[in-house]
């Protein structure tokens, strides 16, 4: 019986992936990615190499032509994800290490400490997310690290009541109640009554999240405060050619497509993923 069950278990979690755009997504986010990490192996020329002619139009030895510089942007497309990524999921990860932490302990608490925390929350809330990145670009300088920070920063604010708002609504349930009687610690209670049962939330409000965070590491480079030439970025890629647009698009469209296609993908596969969640918490939670 239990060798039957474990394959219908795995089937039950990965139902959500029979809807067609949920498929695409998967599959448009596996590209990206793949382009991102896989496809510097592959590249034709070095990122910082100049083998052409400024804005040459693709050609057979340069698939999507050369930039302003007459670097090939095939190549520097192909190394130009990572940090977008990479540093995109570090800011998240690290807003919702702290955001996380702020908005479980104010919601399982309700008490004075959960003012005191809210109120801290609303004060970071009043600051303009891009004034205060612009503000820590100019202290900082570039340093990508501190800009990544600062990002991470601008989301703790939102993601604390977003997780205080789930942590109440569980933290009456009865399984809650019943760990308490049993004088289990708090972190105890957090981490195995309360956040299992809030994944779903997490994965609903991380995706968005994520994509915001990669814009936001996008906009910082773009706006050159962040990563600096010769650093082959998908971001710098667009905000160094924007002007050559006319004569090779495909130096700036072909890395725009790519971060629209990675944050659209994001959505897709973390809607489905939160809803799938939110199907396997209700169902435990009517067997307790």
């Amino acid at each position: 019986m239990s060798v039957l069950a474990a394959p219908r278990r795995f089937e039950r979690r990965l139902a959500f992936t029979r809807s067609w755009s949920v498929r695409i997504g998967l599959t448009v986010l596996a590209f990206v990615l793949g382009t991102a990490f896989i496809g510097p192996y592959f590249a034709p020329y070095s990122p910082s190499a100049e083998p052409g002619i400024p804005y040459t139009s693709p050609s057979g030895s340069f698939w999507l032509g050369n930039d302003y510089l007459g670097e090939d942007v095939f190549s520097r497309l192909l190394w130009g994800g990572r940090t977008v990524i990479l540093y995109g999921a570090v800011a998240t990860l690290l807003a919702y290490l702290a955001g996380g932490a702020i908005g479980l302990l104010a919601g399982y608490t309700r008490s004075r400490l959960d003012d005191v925390l809210m109120r801290a929350m609303d004060i970071l809330l009043a600051f303009p997310p891009i004034l205060f990145l612009l503000v820590v670009a100019t202290g900082a300088g570039s340093n990508i690290w501190a800009l990544v920070i600062a990002i991470a920063i601008i989301h703790v604010p939102s993601i604390a009541r977003i997780l205080r708002a789930a942590a109440l609504e569980v933290s009456v349930r009865g399984y809650v109640e019943a760990a308490m009687a049993r004088g289990d610690r708090t972190h105890t209670i957090l981490r195995r009554e309360i956040l299992p049962n809030i994944w779903g939330t997490i994965v609903a409000d991380g995706g968005p999240r994520f994509t915001v965070s990669i814009l936001l590491v996008a906009a910082v480079n773009f706006l050159g405060l962040g990563l600096s030439p010769p650093a082959a970025d998908w971001a710098m890629m667009i905000s160094e050619n924007r002007s050559g647009i006319t004569i090779n698009p495909w130096a700036v469209v072909a890395p725009a497509l790519m971060i629209g296609a990675l944050t659209v993908s994001i959505n897709v596969v973390a809607d489905a993923i939160a809803g799938r969640l939110g199907k396997s918490v209700e169902t435990e939670a009517l067997r307790r």
